[in-house]
């Protein structure tokens, strides 16, 4: 069975991650597929909305790091940048449901949806300065405007988690509920809005975003060459032998 189901109901599709023995970490090979499951919305008209879940334990634990060191993203046309893009620019409405741990670009992805919802035991986190790295998927754009400056900088240099009510009080989810209704409820969400006329839900959005759209864009490839670039700095490879060594790294020489 795929890593990421792709199912097409009543005008949603669900994209779900299904790797629940791994916590649901991305290899490029998800991303390949959950960027073609968002350009194949885009492309068909009969998806009118387009909903991202995990399971009601865990949404996504980010990156699969053995994967990530094997074939690390190289170009802007590798898999988890048309992901990304695909998500920035996609004109009809797009939904998550988190449920669990959400880590990284579990995270990150979040800003590029519209409506957002968590299970009570959701944890968000976007720890790249302890990998070594930097925000991407334009996070530090988008943080900062969403959290205010001071909680986006909590948030981003310590890397530590934040839970469902924090995410809600922030302004990053809508709803809170109990982890096993979360996707339901989005589920729920997802047809309000295909009932709802296609080219006004386009339109709003649109006149939502527009303003901003190039500069998110810009934003991500900025942030992506500087995550290739520290991908093979000291710090990242010193955080990235610690994770398969098992043991804590050491910072104090990089």
């Amino acid at each position: 069975m795929s890593d990421i189901l792709n199912h097409i109901d009543a005008g949603v599709m669900t994209l779900t991650f299904n790797r629940l023995d791994k916590k649901n970490s991305i290899t490029s090979d998800m991303y390949a597929q959950l960027a073609d499951g968002i350009e194949q919305a885009k492309n068909d008209a009969s998806v009118r909305v387009v909903v991202i879940q995990g399971h009601e334990s865990i949404f996504s634990a980010g990156n699969d790091i053995g994967d990530f060191l094997n074939k690390p993203p190289s170009t802007q046309d590798s898999p988890v940048f048309r992901f990304l893009r695909g998500i920035a620019t996609f004109e009809k409405p797009l939904i998550a449901a988190v449920a669990g741990p959400a880590v990284g670009i579990g995270t990150t992805l979040l800003f590029h949806c519209d409506l957002v919802y968590a299970g009570d035991n959701a944890a968000f986190s976007m720890p790249f300065v302890n990998l070594g790295l930097c925000p991407e998927a334009a996070s530090s754009l988008l943080v900062p405007r969403m959290f205010g400056y001071h909680r986006a900088a909590e948030a981003l240099l310590l890397g530590e988690p934040f839970f469902a009510e924090a995410a809600q009080e922030v302004g990053l989810v809508n709803r809170v509920l109990p982890p096993t209704e979360v996707n339901a409820y989005a589920q729920a969400q997802a047809k309000k809005l295909a009932a709802k006329p296609l080219s006004s839900l386009v339109e709003t959005k649109r006149l939502m975003k527009d303003g901003q759209q190039a500069e998110v864009l810009a934003q991500m490839a900025a942030e992506g060459q500087s995550f290739g670039r520290m991908l093979h700095e000291p710090a990242a490879r010193e955080a990235f032998g610690a994770f398969m060594e098992k043991r804590k790294p050491d910072f104090s020489k990089v």
